[in-house]
């Protein structure tokens, strides 16, 4: 009898060690992946371009996973590390704190929340297993955490003082990076506008309204309803407004988009994208819409992977950006990699100087790749982000 409950309890501690420590990694390793190629080209025009610039990435969802940030990682696409590598100056880290089972870009219904299992098996907060601002406060933390150990070598951005910082010692040479929090779905908020103190606080500064599934806040780009802003949708958008955030578009119903501008008169942000008639997606925003959002000042980050852009490659990036520029002019286009998101990338973020390459392949003039590689953000953030102490 002994020797069955010994063995029991043996398989018991397998399964668990299963659970918490392995499953979360193999499940990264499988969302995750590095699509496989031979070492992508690039001209030594090209590498002392790519040392210039001040590159800037409107998407990451690296704060998902319990990856140690400060050491270069063997799975995934970011870690600071690989950052530092490819010449990342500014990167958003965007926290999740929701995806339903059976998630698609068409037509996603409620369902079972992935994260619950996931922030289980990862050993988060109690507390935020069933709240979602407690999801995203915990992933900011994390991101300060890594900051607390190296300042020398990332730094997160409140307000324009600290970009200021930032782009100074980078111009001494000093290979530091800075770090923006934002939220994939204002319903990070749990359905109260009082929270929003609490992720200001918190450093958070983007908020995107939506992610896969109609909410309190309106109909999302993926969801059943194509609705736009609800009453408290509204007041939500106000309240942003108010405090000072940068609001993202992505995700959200094409009403939901229009119903945002004709609220608000602040330069809008599609963070993670492509354009649609490059990419006939229902991922994408229609053209037209696109251009509407960008005649504010908005910006937006085309992405790197097949929904949004056909090819996922460093060509097809520059074809994507090449038709962005073309469309929205060269002051709207930038960077939105969605690196780390579930989605199988080109390559990860230290291999970034292939896209200066094939920007230069594609015929973009230098002056012009400079801004989509992160002047525009830079210029938008400069705009956006708060007086010191504000």
């Amino acid at each position: 009898m002994a020797m069955v409950f010994w063995g029991l309890a043996g398989i018991a501690v397998v399964a668990l060690i299963g659970f918490f420590v392995i499953a979360p990694a193999v499940a990264e390793r499988g969302m995750n992946r590095v699509l496989p190629h031979a070492p992508w080209p690039v001209s030594d025009r090209a590498k002392a371009l790519h040392e210039t610039l001040t590159i800037g990435d409107w998407h990451c969802d690296s704060l998902l996973w319990n990856r140690d940030l400060t050491r270069r990682g063997t799975r995934g696409h970011v870690d600071l590390p690989r950052l530092i590598a490819g010449n990342v100056a500014v990167q958003v880290f965007t926290t999740v704190t929701r995806v339903p089972a059976g998630m698609n870009v068409r037509d996603t219904k409620p369902a079972s929340d992935r994260i619950t299992l996931l922030a289980i098996a990862q050993l988060w907060p109690v507390k935020s297993w069933r709240s979602l601002c407690e999801r995203g406060l915990h992933q900011a933390r994390r991101l300060h955490r890594v900051a607390d150990r190296v300042p020398q070598g990332l730094r997160i951005l409140r307000d324009r003082a600290d970009l200021d910082r930032l782009l100074a010692d980078r111009a001494r040479g000093q290979k530091v990076v800075g770090a923006l929090i934002g939220a994939e779905g204002a319903h990070v908020l749990d359905a109260r506008l009082d929270n929003l103190d609490r992720l200001w606080d918190a450093g958070f500064r983007l908020i995107g309204l939506h992610h896969f599934l109609d909410s309190e806040v309106g109909g999302s780009l993926h969801g059943t309803t194509r609705a736009g802003l609800t009453p408290y949708g509204r007041d939500l958008v106000r309240a942003l407004v108010a405090k000072g955030f940068i609001i993202d578009l992505t995700h959200s119903s094409v009403q939901t988009a229009r119903d945002v501008l004709a609220l608000t008169d602040v330069p809008l942000v599609v963070s993670h994208t492509g354009i649609c008639s490059f990419c006939q997606s229902p991922r994408n925003f229609p053209d037209d819409l696109m251009v509407e959002i960008m005649a504010r000042g908005g910006v937006a980050g085309i992405g790197y992977w097949a929904e949004v852009i056909g090819d996922p490659s460093p060509a097809g990036i520059a074809g994507a950006v090449k038709a962005a520029v073309d469309l929205l002019g060269e002051d709207h286009v930038s960077l939105g990699s969605d690196f780390d998101g579930a989605v199988p990338q080109p390559f990860d973020v230290s291999e970034l100087a292939a896209v200066t390459e094939a920007l230069l392949g594609a015929g973009l003039p230098e002056r012009v790749i400079a801004k989509v590689m992160g002047g525009n953000m830079v210029r938008l953030l400069a705009r956006m982000l708060p007086a010191r102490g504000a």
